[in-house]
C-alpha cells in the first residue's frame, strides 16, 4: 500500500485552485474555496449579513442555495457560517461547500492503487421468481464503462454518455487516480447481487474530487431507487455533520437506504455522510474476515462492516507508459483490478441487503433489519454488524485470496 498522502494532497491541490485545504483540530479539511450553502428557507440570513461579500448566487430546485463569495474579501467561511447558524445546535441550515472525496491519496475512498488482476469467474445471471421485487440500487461515483459484465444487463442500456468513466482526463497518459472507482464497484454489486439493477450516475471526477453541492444535485434528479450506494465523504473542522447535505439526506424517503463508506485514515473520526444516523456506515474488514482491516475508519458512528481488503472486481481497460516489472506490466489492466477500501465494504452490504430483499421478496427496511441485528449476526464494537456473504456465492466472490492491497 502507497500511503504518500501529503504528496499527493499538494499534487491535487495545485490541480484544483478552488479547492481549500484547512488545518483543523484533527486535521484537514477541504471545502470549495468563497463558497457557501445554505436551505432556501435560511438563504435570506446568508444575503442579508453577506450582501458585502457575495458575489454571486444559484437557487437550484432541491431547495440549497449557492453563494459565491468575492475573494478579495477574505471571508474565513468556517467562522462566518458558524456565526450564521445561530447557536452550538445550528437551528440555520447553513455551511460551507464541503469538498467530498474518493481516492487514495484524499483517505475516504480506495485504501491503495488499483493492480491489475486475471479474469474471475463472472457474476452468474438470476431469474426472479413472479414475487420478487426488483430492486434498485443507485452507484453515484465515477461512472461506468462498458463492461462484460454489465452490457447485456437491461438497466445498462441507461446508461448514458454523461454516466461513462473518464480514464485520462489530464491526459498525461497515465489512468487518474480514481478512474474505475464506479466500475469496481458496479462489479462489487454485480457479485452479490446479480439480480440487482443499478442506476449509475458519475457524481465524482477522475481524480476522485465533488462537493456537497454537485452531490446534492444529483439526489435531487435521481429516480426512484431502493438503495443509494456513497463511496465518497469528508471531515468537518468540528466534527459535526455537515449541515446542508444532512438536511437534505433527511428529507430522501424512509423506504430508500442510503449506505456509505467509513474512510480510509484507521481514525475514529466521524466521516460523513456515513456517520449521519439516517445512513449506514460501513467499516472494512481484512481478507480473512477476522479483523478490521488496517485503513478502516471505525467508531460509535459504524453500523456494519465487511470484508473490504484484496478485492476482485471489474475495472476499465487501460495499458499506461509504465514498463514491465519482473515479468509484470504495473498498469496494463485488461478489465479487471485488485483493490482494496472502505468504498468496496460499503456496495457489498448494500448488494447483501439487495439480494435478501429480493431473495425473500421482502421490503428492502426488512432485509437491512435482519442483516443488521447484532443479536443474529457477528458484530465487533467500533465496526458494527459483520455482512457476511449471502449464501450460494461462488468462492471467487466470497473475498479476497492471495496479493497485496
Amino acid at each position: 500500500m502507497r500511503f504518500d498522502y501529503v504528496a499527493r494532497n499538494e499534487r491535487l491541490l495545485s490541480r484544483h485552485p478552488d479547492i481549500q485545504a484547512i488545518e483543523g483540530p484533527r486535521g484537514l479539511v477541504f471545502l470549495r474555496r468563497d463558497e457557501v450553502l445554505a436551505a432556501a428557507s435560511h438563504a435570506d440570513r446568508v444575503a442579508d449579513q453577506g450582501r458585502r461579500w457575495i458575489e454571486a448566487q444559484q437557487a437550484h430546485p432541491s431547495g440549497v442555495v449557492r453563494f459565491r463569495l468575492r475573494s478579495a474579501a477574505r471571508v474565513d467561511v468556517l467562522e462566518w457560517t458558524d456565526t450564521l447558524t445561530g447557536s452550538a445546535h445550528k437551528n440555520a441550515v447553513i455551511g460551507p461547500n464541503h469538498v467530498l472525496l474518493a481516492q487514495p491519496q484524499w483517505h475516504p475512498g480506495p485504501a491503495d492503487d488499483p493492480e491489475p488482476a486475471d479474469n474471475p469467474i463472472p457474476p452468474y445471471d438470476v431469474v426472479l421468481p413472479p414475487n420478487a421485487p426488483q430492486v434498485k440500487i443507485a452507484v453515484l461515483d465515477t461512472g461506468i464503462v462498458a463492461h462484460p459484465w454489465f452490457v447485456s444487463r437491461p438497466w445498462f442500456s441507461s446508461c448514458t454518455q454523461d454516466d461513462y468513466e473518464v480514464l485520462d482526463a489530464n491526459l498525461d497518459f497515465y489512468l487518474d487516480s480514481v478512474a474505475g472507482h464506479g466500475t469496481f464497484i458496479a462489479g462489487v454489486i454485480r457479485q452479490w447481487a446479480p439480480a440487482a439493477d443499478l442506476v449509475i450516475s458519475r457524481v465524482v471526477e477522475s481524480d476522485g474530487t465533488t462537493d456537497e453541492f454537485r452531490l446534492i444535485q444529483t439526489l435531487h434528479t435521481l429516480p426512484a431507487v431502493d438503495i443509494i450506494s456513497l463511496s465518497l465523504g469528508c471531515y468537518t473542522h468540528d466534527d459535526k455533520p455537515p449541515a446542508v447535505l444532512t438536511h437534505i439526506l433527511a428529507r430522501i424517503p424512509q423506504t430508500t437506504l442510503i449506505v456509505a463508506c467509513a474512510g480510509n485514515t484507521a481514525s475514529d473520526r466521524p466521516f460523513w455522510p456515513a456517520a449521519t444516523k439516517r445512513v449506514i456506515g460501513v467499516a472494512a474488514l481484512n481478507a480473512a474476515g477476522t479483523d478490521r482491516a488496517v485503513f478502516s475508519n471505525y467508531g460509535w458512528w459504524v453500523d456494519a462492516c465487511a470484508v473490504g481488503e484484496n478485492l476482485v472486481s471489474s475495472f476499465v481497460t487501460f495499458d499506461g507508459p509504465r514498463p514491465p516489472h519482473g515479468g509484470r506490466d504495473p498498469d496494463r489492466f485488461i478489465g479487471y483490478a485488485r483493490w482494496s477500501g472502505t468504498s468496496f465494504a460499503a456496495p457489498r452490504v448494500a448488494a447483501a441487503i439487495a439480494r435478501r430483499a429480493y431473495e425473500q421478496a421482502i421490503p428492502i427496511r426488512q432485509a437491512a433489519a435482519q442483516l443488521l441485528d447484532p443479536t443474529a449476526h457477528r458484530y465487533f464494537p467500533d465496526l458494527g454488524v459483520v455482512v457476511d456473504p449471502p449464501p450460494g456465492i461462488p468462492s471467487a466472490h466470497v473475498g479476497a485470496v492471495g496479493g497485496s492491497g
